[in-house]
């Protein structure tokens, strides 16, 4: 999972002070996430009403132009005794195709500014944090454009604690507001499914660390309310030495409709094994 979020080439300047840190990325020219695009797992085709695969590739007109179709990041943060507090800023794109072209049905990435704060720090005998964020789709503010997404406000509430030794539980809770919602309802063609306004979702992973901690058992669940899915990531690795490190899991998928979130997967059901050699 670490590898969905792609890489990129910038320029990241930090300055350091006694009253706060920041921190300043530029990235001459716009990199997406690793997105789902059907050509190795099927998804829910909103243009098509389906489920669509290899039958029907995304095909994304990508911003590419240096220095024009750049991204700028920001980070403003620093301690308040044992807490720290930070807020952020960014200006560039979607990362993940958020948009189509009505006239060649290409996947775009709309233009996007996000605003957010976050606070972490230690809640009773755990580590809780908060982030809140507001993504400005600046392409469609009037929430009026069904071939691009609405800006959103999103919440993220966290709590983690070692419940018993080398035994650590972690609990979330997501929000996703859409902004703009009658608007984008009123703006829907005939016959499209209806996102809904409030997207929860509510996370729990279990990790235990044995044999020496070089065996980790992790249990991963996402659990959407709203959308009536989830998603299970169980988990089992071993790191053999300081090189080589092996593992086994699995991800499944559950939903009552095919085209929630987590429910468009349920046909993409793995189990996985994996060998990592580092250097």
């Amino acid at each position: 999972m670490e590898y969905l979020k792609a890489p990129s080439d910038a320029l990241k300047v930090s300055a350091f002070s006694s009253w706060a840190n920041l921190d300043l990325v530029y990235t001459p020219r716009f990199d997406a996430d690793r997105f789902i695009d059907g050509r190795r797992l099927s998804f829910f085709n909103t243009g098509q009403g389906r489920l669509t695969g290899r039958n029907a590739v995304v095909l994304a007109g990508r911003p590419a132009d240096a220095f024009e179709d750049d991204e700028w990041a920001a980070r403003l943060y620093r301690n308040l005794g044992a807490y720290e507090v930070a807020l952020y800023g960014y200006d560039g794109f979607w990362k993940s195709p958020a948009g189509a072209d009505p006239a060649s049905g290409r996947a775009r990435f709309p233009p996007l500014s996000v605003l957010g704060a976050s606070l972490r720090g230690p809640v009773g005998p755990g580590i809780g944090n908060v982030e809140l964020g507001y993504y400005d789709s600046r392409a469609d503010r009037d929430g009026d454009d069904p071939t691009v997404r609405n800006s959103e406000l999103r919440l993220l509430l966290g709590y983690e604690q070692e419940i018993a030794r080398n035994l650590t539980l972690g609990l979330q809770y997501y929000l996703e507001r859409m902004g703009e919602f009658e608007a984008y309802r009123r703006a829907l063609p005939p016959g499209a499914p209806v996102r809904d306004e409030n997207r929860h979702v509510l996370t729990q992973r279990l990790t235990w660390l044995t044999h020496s901690q070089n065996l980790a058992w992790s249990l991963f669940l996402f659990y959407s309310p709203s959308d009536r899915d989830a998603y299970l990531r169980p988990r089992v690795g071993y790191q053999v030495d300081d090189h080589l490190s092996v593992e086994a899991g699995g991800n499944l998928f559950f939903g009552a409709q095919e085209e929630t979130f987590f429910g468009q997967f349920e046909d993409n059901n793995n189990l996985y094994l994996g060998v990592r050699y580092g250097f």
